[in-house]
C-alpha cells in the first residue's frame, strides 16, 4: 500500500510534465471503463472559448468567442469493447451556427479478471473536420488510457497520439504529435467529485506549445446522470487562454 501511494503522490507531481492542448469540442480525459454491454449513453460537450486566437492560422478560424456542441452516442459492444460516434456543431461570430465535423471511436480495455494494478484501456479515433476548424480533413487520434485510484484520489492518465491522415487544400500534413492529458480528481460524497485537469500541446518550438489547466468538479444527480463543469486557463500565449467547459452524462436506456 505505501509503495502504491508512493507511485501515485509521484505521479501527481509530475503532471506539469504532461501539459498538453486539447480538443476544443470534447474538453475530457478518459476514464478506462467502457459501457456495458448492449448499454447506450449519450454525452452532450458544451463549450465556450473566452479568450483564444483572433486571426485566421490558415484556413482555421479565430476561437474566440467561439461555442461549440458536440454530441457524443456510445454503445457497449461487449462488456469489454465499446463504439460510439459524434457530431460536432459550432458558432463564431461573423458566420453562426456551423456543422463542424464527426467521428468514430473504438475502445477496448483489460478485464478485472486480469488482476492489473492499474486500469488499462485503448481508445482509437477518426475525426473528420471542414477547414474553419482544423487544417486537416481527416485525422486519427490514439489514446493509450490509465487509472489508479488510491482511497478517495483517482489518477487517469491519457497519452495521446495524433496525426493527420489528409490535410485540406493549401495545408502541411503533420507528423505524429504527442498530446498527453490528466485528470487528478478527489471523491468529497456519493454526489461530488473535484478535479484538476491538464491539457496542452508538445510542438516543436515553444511557440508552438500549449499548457492549459482545468480546475472542475463532477456532480452525480441521480443514479447514472452526471454533470461535469470546469473553468480553462492557458498558460501560455499560444492556445486557449480562458475556457468554460461542459459535460452532461446521460443513460439512454435505464
Amino acid at each position: 500500500m505505501q509503495r502504491s501511494l508512493f507511485a501515485f503522490i509521484l505521479a501527481a507531481l509530475l503532471l506539469p510534465a504532461l501539459l498538453v492542448a486539447q480538443d476544443p469540442f470534447e474538453i475530457e480525459v478518459y476514464g478506462y471503463r467502457t459501457a456495458a454491454r448492449s448499454e447506450w449513453e449519450l454525452d452532450a460537450h458544451l463549450n465556450y472559448i473566452a479568450r483564444g486566437s483572433t486571426v485566421f492560422d490558415g484556413s482555421v478560424a479565430p476561437s474566440e468567442h467561439q461555442g461549440h456542441l458536440a454530441l457524443e452516442l456510445t454503445r457497449g459492444l461487449t462488456d469489454h469493447v465499446e463504439v460510439a460516434a459524434y457530431l460536432l456543431s459550432a458558432y463564431r461570430p461573423g458566420a453562426g451556427i456551423e456543422y463542424a465535423g464527426a467521428r468514430v471511436r473504438s475502445r477496448v480495455r483489460a478485464p478485472e479478471t486480469w488482476r492489473l494494478p492499474v486500469g488499462l484501456s485503448l481508445a482509437a479515433e477518426l475525426e473528420f473536420s471542414p477547414a474553419a476548424y482544423d487544417e486537416n480533413a481527416v485525422g486519427l487520434e490514439i489514446r493509450p488510457i490509465v487509472e489508479r485510484r488510491v482511497g478517495r484520489l483517482l489518477l487517469d492518465v491519457d497519452p495521446v497520439l495524433e496525426r493527420g491522415l489528409r490535410a485540406h487544400a493549401g495545408a502541411r500534413l503533420g507528423e505524429w504529435e504527442l498530446e498527453p492529458s490528466a485528470r487528478l480528481g478527489f471523491t468529497m460524497s456519493r454526489t461530488l467529485d473535484l478535479a484538476l485537469e491538464y491539457y496542452g500541446k508538445l510542438g516543436e518550438t515553444a511557440a508552438e506549445r500549449v499548457h492549459q489547466i482545468y480546475p472542475g468538479m463532477d456532480l452525480k444527480l441521480g443514479e447514472d446522470f452526471e454533470i461535469n463543469l470546469g473553468v480553462g486557463f492557458g498558460l501560455t500565449s499560444s492556445g486557449s487562454r480562458m475556457v468554460l467547459k461542459s459535460r452532461f452524462e446521460i443513460p439512454l436506456d435505464r
